[in-house]
């Protein structure tokens, strides 16, 4: 099990970016969450089988229709087992 941390860059609020990437991360099986920051960008912590991350990772390279991303920053590292059920946080 491993740990995804990424921020992603662009236009990804106000266009239903943590939507989603909560719907996709449900959809595999994931834990962690999805948040919007003050800067504009959008935070996302998951744990899972790194497979399954990097299917997320690439869901969040492309995002929704109405988004734009220009890039994903993304760090790994091992899970620490201690994550819900993937939600969105404020």
């Amino acid at each position: 099990m491993e740990r995804l941390h990424a921020v992603v860059h662009g236009d990804v609020q106000g266009v239903g970016f943590r939507y989603f990437l909560q719907h996709k991360a449900r959809e595999l099986d994931l834990r962690g969450w999805v948040r919007n920051n003050d800067d504009g960008t959008v935070e996302l912590v998951a744990e899972g089988p790194r497979d399954r991350l990097e299917e997320l990772r690439r869901a969040a390279e492309q995002g929704p229709r109405m988004a734009r991303v220009d890039r994903v920053d993304t760090r790994w590292s091992s899970a620490s087992g201690k994550l819900d059920r993937f939600e969105l946080a404020w």
